[in-house]
């Protein structure tokens, strides 16, 4: 055996001394050269073309953040359906789990057809302080073209300024068309169980075109809300506001517009008296995790880039995020004796919504401190606050997302510092290192309110008069799963 292992070690031997015998023959050769190269300070020869180059897009693509923006849309579009499909679908009533699924991939589906066409240059076209042009209708100037000139397929980059940001204008549209998809989304919570689904398509419509797309402009794309540098010269009233991932452009204005719908619409049969318990906390406990999950997208992707600034705002969001998910539980304990999975998974969704205006200007641990004051401000908004005004807010869509959105606002306009993000090219931000944003915060709230608050109450009367907002009484007792798309979520056989 002795001899046997010995030959085979030889023979081994024999191989790799072929083999580096070889290599002996090829590389040092080019290692020579290398050296001398390197000896006379001249740079080492450029990899040739690969021989396919010339179909590729002429652009200005920087591989890394394209990666991530393109996973962060990603993240966003898995944070309506399955996130908030589960979550929303969990809370109700089991026969109506199937019209809340339902809203969540319609909207999937049709929001995506709007940004397309005319959405996005509503939002991000030209550079009017109020509405954008029509610079990028039906994906003109978005979508990749052959260049004559270099008589090869040309790709337009995403400008920031007079810079090209590293992605392509295709990557920052679906990545805008992700939030677009999954604010009016938000807004079905309030009216779950009730509203007609042919209205809450034609409001989806409505609404995207007249309040996201104005509030996104003003805010994102140098409009009447946007941030601009200390003695320059900008659009925003007051300085402009600090809206990193959407507190303004999509927790106040859906929340707001979800609080009308409640109180347009009225009360669920029942309500009061009947018990209307989640179905499903399972379903609601998922839903919450793979919205954490998801919004790592949703706020680290808000940097356009892959980072430091994203490393940071997926810090932050994390952060939040977990403080929310113990703050929450903790009032429950102290004020009712027990915590709750759905007081977990509440808090969770809280701290994430406050963080999100903030999540690219603040450091760890005001992230904790915002998630945790979030837990205890949406606590009482979606139970003492809830029941004194006497709203039946379904889901709580305006006791998380219209006060945590707005808490998280006014909380950026405190904590934001200039060594996050020097937005300001120097100027102090937050209340707490001696900045001014704190007043541009205040006043892009009001505004979002304002506007989300008339613009949300005449499109509902509007819809009210022409098809009705709500299902009859018999086909809200039967359950919308049945009355409004003939199907049942659960058949027992």
């Amino acid at each position: 055996m002795f001899r046997s292992l010995s030959a085979l070690f030889i023979c081994l031997h024999l191989i790799a001394a072929s083999s580096s015998a070889v290599w002996a023959q090829e590389a040092p050769k080019a290692d020579l050269a290398k050296a001398e190269e390197t000896k006379a300070g001249e740079a080492a020869p450029v990899p040739a073309t690969p021989p396919d180059a010339t179909t590729r897009p002429d652009d200005t693509v920087n591989p890394g953040h394209n990666a991530w923006m393109l996973t962060s849309s990603a993240l966003v579009l898995f944070m309506t359906a399955p996130g908030l499909a589960m979550f929303y679908g969990g809370l109700v009533r089991k026969k109506n789990v199937l019209s809340v699924i339902m809203q969540c991939i319609t909207l999937m589906g049709l929001m995506t057809v709007i940004w397309a066409t005319y959405g996005y240059t509503l939002a991000f076209g030209g550079s009017d302080p109020y509405i954008g042009n029509m610079e990028y209708l039906f994906m003109n100037n978005v979508k990749s073209f052959w260049n004559d000139a270099t008589n090869k397929p040309y790709t337009p980059p995403y400008m920031i300024g007079a810079n090209p940001s590293g992605i392509p204008v295709i990557t920052h549209m679906l990545f805008q068309g992700m939030f677009f998809i999954i604010t009016p989304a938000l807004i079905c919570g309030a009216f779950a169980e009730r509203m007609k689904f042919s209205t809450m398509v034609v409001f989806s419509i409505l609404w995207g075109t007249i309040v996201y797309c104005p509030l996104c402009h003003w805010v994102w794309d140098g409009g009447i809300l946007a941030y601009f540098v200390p003695g320059t010269n900008g659009n925003g009233i007051s300085g402009g506001a600090l809206d990193f991932a959407g507190g303004t452009v999509v927790h106040i204005s859906s929340g707001i517009s979800a609080l009308l719908c409640a109180v347009v619409m009225g009360k669920r049969l029942g309500i009061g008296h009947d018990q209307m318990p989640p179905h499903n906390l399972t379903y609601t406990t998922l839903g919450a995790a793979m919205l954490w999950v998801g919004w790592f997208g949703f706020n680290a992707g808000s940097a356009l880039a892959s980072d430091g600034i994203a490393a940071s705002a997926f810090m932050a969001t994390h952060f939040s995020a977990a403080a929310g998910t113990l703050a929450w539980p903790a009032m429950e304990w102290l004020t009712r004796g027990k915590p709750t999975v759905l007081g977990a998974a509440s808090g969770a969704v809280a701290g994430l919504v406050c963080i999100t205006p903030a999540a690219g200007f603040v450091h760890p641990m005001p992230a904790l401190a915002m998630g945790a004051i979030a837990g205890v401000v949406c606590f009482f908004a979606c139970t003492t606050l809830k029941s004194k005004m006497g709203y039946d807010d379904s889901l709580d869509a305006f006791g998380v997302h219209g006060v945590g959105g707005t808490l998280g606002a006014v909380l950026t306009g405190v904590f934001a510092t200039r060594a996050v993000w020097n937005i300001g090219e120097g100027a102090k931000l937050g209340l707490i290192e001696g900045g001014s944003v704190l007043t541009g915060q205040v006043v892009a709230v009001v505004i979002t309110w304002i506007y989300s608050i008339v613009v949300t109450f005449i499109l509902l009367k509007i819809l009210d008069a022409v098809m009705g907002l709500r299902v009859s009484q018999e086909e809200e007792s039967r359950g919308l799963d049945v009355t409004q798309h003939g199907e049942e979520g659960y058949i027992m056989i």
